[in-house]
C-alpha cells in the first residue's frame, strides 16, 4: 500500500512526476512519470535553444504571432542584403583589373564614416521618440532598409555617383540599426512578463541567428543562378521587399500594447467619449488594432506635454486666472486656437497618473472640437455641453474652465474603466518633456530654485515676477 504524497510539473510541458509514500518500508517512489522520451527530448530541447524560460507564460500573448512574422521579414531580408552586398562589392571593383584596393578602401570608410554621424544625428533628434511610438517607428526602420538596399543594387548603373548613393545608403543602414534596435529593445520590455527581459532578448537574438543562417545557406545556392542577370535580380529583390514589408506591418499590427502612449489614449478617449462612456468599445486588443502605424494621429490640436511655463505665460489667456481654476491638480493646461495646440505644464510632484490626466483632458477638447466641426451643438452626454459650447465661442478660458469641470467629474470613472478593461496606467509613454514647475498665487518661498535630480531639471517659479511682467 502507499499513498500520494505530491506532485509536479515542468512548466506547461507534458514532463510530470508523482511521488508516493509506501506504507510497508516509509520509502518514497516515482509512479505515473508522463513523459514521452522520444518527443519531449527533441521538443524540449528546441523550447530551452530558442524559446524563454517559462515559455508561454513568462512572454505575453502576442509573442508567438510576432515572432513567426518576424522571422519571415528576417529571412527575406537576409536574402535581399545578399543581392545588396554583392552589387556593393561589384561598384567597389570585384572582378575588375583597373580597380585598386586603395580606392575600395577609401569608399568603404566614406560609408562608414556617414553612417556613423547619421548614427548619432537620429538618435539626437529622434531618440525620445523611441519608446512612445515603437510601432511606427519599427516600420519605419524597416522600410529605410528596404530603400537602403535599393540603393546599393542601383549604385553600380551610376559610377560617377557611385560613392555618393553608397553614403545615402549608409546613413539609411545606421538610422535602421538606431531605429530598429532600440524598437526591438521596447518590445521585448513589453513580451517579457517575468522580469526575464534579458532571456527574451537573447532568445530572440537565436532565433535571428538561426534564419539568418538559413537564409545564408539559400543565398550561397541562390548566388551562382542570378550573378550577372540583372533582370531576376530585379525581381528578387521586389518580392522580397514585397514581403519584408509585408511580414512587418503584420508583426507590429499584432502587437497588443496595454500601456498608454498619446495615440491609444486618442483612440480610448474619443471611443469612450463618443458611445457614453461604455467600456466594451475600449478593450486594449481593439484599441491596438486601430492604431496607425504608417502615420501619425490626426488632431485638432498638436499635444505638448511637460512644457516650460514660459509657453502659458506668454498666451492670451489670463495666468493668474489659470493657475485659480488648477487649484486642486499637478498641471496646467492652456490652449492656443492660432497655433492650434495644446501646452500642458507638470507640477514638480506630478506622476504617471497626473500625465494621464492632463492629457485626458486635452483628449477632451479635442473631442469637444471634433464634434464642433461636425456642426454639433449638444453631445450625448449633457455634461460635456458646457466644453461644447466654449468651443462654438472660440473663449479659450471659459474652454478651460469647462472643460476642467467636465475633466474633474468624469475622470474616475475613466481611470476605473482603464482598469476595467485591462489598461495599465502607469507607466505611460505620452512624450513628456522634462520642464518640471511649481506655483502659487500666494509667492514662493525662494524666488527662483533650480535643482537637478533623476527626472532632469525642476523650475521653481517666483508668481510675483510674472505677475509683475504680465
Amino acid at each position: 500500500m502507499s499513498r500520494l504524497i505530491g506532485t509536479e510539473r515542468y512548466g506547461s510541458t507534458y514532463l510530470s512526476n508523482s511521488y508516493a509514500l509506501s506504507t510497508h518500508d516509509q520509502r518514497v517512489e516515482v509512479v505515473a512519470a508522463h513523459r514521452n522520451y522520444r518527443f519531449q527530448s527533441l521538443s524540449q530541447f528546441f523550447r530551452s535553444v530558442f524559446l524563454p524560460q517559462g515559455y508561454p507564460e513568462s512572454v505575453s500573448e502576442d509573442y508567438l504571432e510576432y515572432q513567426i512574422w518576424d522571422t519571415i521579414q528576417a529571412f527575406s531580408s537576409s536574402i535581399t542584403g545578399t543581392l545588396a552586398t554583392q552589387a556593393v562589392l561589384k561598384g567597389v571593383g570585384v572582378g575588375d583589373e583597373s580597380a585598386t584596393v586603395l580606392a575600395a578602401t577609401i569608399t568603404w570608410l566614406i560609408r562608414d564614416g556617414m553612417g556613423m554621424v547619421g548614427r548619432i544625428m537620429f538618435a539626437w533628434i529622434q531618440g525620445s521618440q523611441l519608446d512612445c511610438n515603437c510601432k511606427r517607428w519599427r516600420l519605419f526602420a524597416d522600410v529605410l532598409n528596404d530603400s537602403a538596399i535599393f540603393l546599393d543594387i542601383l549604385a553600380p548603373f551610376f559610377d560617377s555617383y557611385f560613392r555618393v548613393i553608397i553614403c545615402i545608403s549608409g546613413i539609411c543602414r545606421s538610422i535602421v540599426g538606431v531605429a530598429g534596435g532600440a524598437t526591438r529593445a521596447a518590445l521585448t520590455q513589453h513580451q517579457a512578463r517575468r522580469n526575464n527581459m534579458a532571456d527574451v532578448s537573447a532568445k530572440d537574438g537565436s532565433q535571428e541567428t538561426l534564419v539568418h543562417l538559413l537564409g545564408l545557406v539559400c543565398s550561397l545556392l541562390l548566388m551562382p543562378l542570378v550573378s550577372g542577370k540583372q533582370n531576376i535580380i530585379w525581381c528578387l529583390f521586389i518580392a522580397g521587399a514585397m514581403l519584408h514589408l509585408y511580414a512587418n506591418y503584420r508583426a507590429v499590427v499584432c502587437v497588443t500594447m496595454e500601456t498608454f502612449n498619446q495615440a491609444r489614449l486618442h483612440l480610448v478617449v474619443g471611443r469612450w467619449l463618443a458611445h457614453s462612456r461604455s467600456t466594451r468599445i475600449i478593450n486594449v486588443k481593439e484599441i491596438n488594432l486601430l492604431e496607425p502605424v504608417l502615420w501619425k494621429t490626426r488632431r485638432q490640436f498638436r499635444l505638448k506635454v511637460g512644457c516650460s511655463l514660459d509657453k502659458l505665460v506668454n498666451r492670451a489667456v489670463d495666468f493668474p486666472h489659470l493657475i485659480s481654476q488648477y487649484k486642486n491638480s499637478r498641471y496646467l493646461l492652456s490652449v492656443n486656437f492660432q497655433r492650434a495646440d495644446i501646452s500642458i505644464a507638470l507640477h514638480s510632484e506630478s506622476d504617471w497618473t497626473d500625465q494621464l490626466k492632463a492629457c485626458f483632458h486635452a483628449e477632451v477638447i479635442e473631442y469637444a472640437f471634433h464634434l464642433m466641426h461636425k456642426k454639433i451643438h449638444a453631445s450625448e452626454d449633457k455634461l460635456l455641453d458646457g466644453t461644447l459650447s466654449a468651443c462654438h465661442k472660440l473663449d479659450a478660458m471659459l474652454l478651460i474652465m469647462q472643460s476642467l469641470r467636465y475633466v474633474e467629474h468624469a475622470w474616475p470613472a475613466f481611470k476605473q474603466a482603464l482598469e476595467d478593461t485591462g489598461w495599465k496606467t502607469t507607466p505611460v509613454q505620452l512624450a513628456a518633456d522634462e520642464w518640471r514647475g511649481e506655483w502659487d498665487l500666494q509667492g514662493l518661498e525662494s524666488k527662483k530654485t533650480l535643482s537637478s535630480n533623476s527626472l532632469g531639471s525642476r523650475y521653481l517659479f517666483n508668481m510675483a515676477t510674472v505677475m509683475k511682467n504680465s
